[in-house]
């Protein structure tokens, strides 16, 4: 059985002040649960400090992306060794933001996928198609072949503890959604290009996350899914109470 991950995705928001009274809200409503995983990824700034807030609790902290480079002259950026120094455990690489507005490409996700597992941290892997691109019937060969690109030189080993993340770029922040059935049927698209790559046993060890304005009234159905294994979640995460929702329902899936 693959354990359910809930992460949420804060982008750009909240005040250092409004990123710890969150962490101290939740931790009021979030059950102890080996069940499931609950991560969050606040802006970088607030990373260290919620890895001390988040001690002891069961949350988890990831960084919103990183540079492929341990370290070097590259102005602004942070870098994966940075993040594990400070108690980051996981990433989220090759969000459809990152690739719409900082030029972010199959070729350099895969060069972060990399150093994301040299510096022991864990990926999470985003893919998805535009609207355009479902409206044409293209969504199975886009997203095989972000996943295909993604995965490139990647061993066995790492990749059977990676996490992946369908996030179709028109659902993210629209208020629109993929029906349960049509996000799992790509989830499943996924997971037999990951057996493909690599084996049976280690495209069904590979966590697969849906993310696309999920919330609580839509989580339960989601997770009911064969290959949805948790949710990459954006605007429903910056409040804690429908947050801890989701991670509530993560741990009853």
């Amino acid at each position: 059985m693959r354990k359910p991950i809930i992460a949420g995705n804060w982008k750009m928001y909240k005040t250092m002040d409004e990123a710890v009274a969150f962490v101290e809200a939740l931790a009021g409503k979030l059950k102890e649960s080996d069940k499931a995983e609950t991560v969050i990824c606040p802006p970088a700034p607030y990373l260290a400090t919620l890895v001390e807030k988040s001690e002891g609790l069961p949350i988890r902290i990831g960084a919103q992306t990183m540079h492929e480079e341990a370290e070097g002259a590259f102005t602004g950026e942070i870098s994966p060794a940075m993040l594990k120094s400070i108690g980051v455990e996981f990433v989220v690489i090759g969000h459809s933001e990152r690739r719409q507005y900082f030029n972010e490409t199959d070729e350099s996700v895969n060069r972060k996928v990399k150093s994301a597992f040299e510096h022991q941290l864990t990926p999470i892997v985003c893919v998805g198609e535009t609207l355009e691109q479902r409206e044409s019937n293209a969504t199975s060969a886009i997203v095989s072949e972000q996943v295909k690109k993604a995965f490139a030189g990647v061993s066995e080993t790492d990749a059977a503890s990676a996490i992946v993340a369908y996030e179709p770029v028109w659902a993210i922040g629209t208020g629109r959604t993929a029906t349960a059935e049509d996000a799992n049927e790509v989830c499943g698209q996924i997971r037999a290009v990951l057996t493909e790559l690599y084996s049976d046993s280690v495209a069904q060890a590979i966590r697969i996350q849906y993310g696309g304005s999920v919330k609580p009234g839509n989580i339960e159905e989601l997770l009911s899914m064969s290959d949805i294994d948790g949710a990459l979640v954006g605007g429903a995460s910056l409040d804690p109470e429908s947050f801890a929702a989701l991670a509530e329902a993560g741990a009853n899936a």
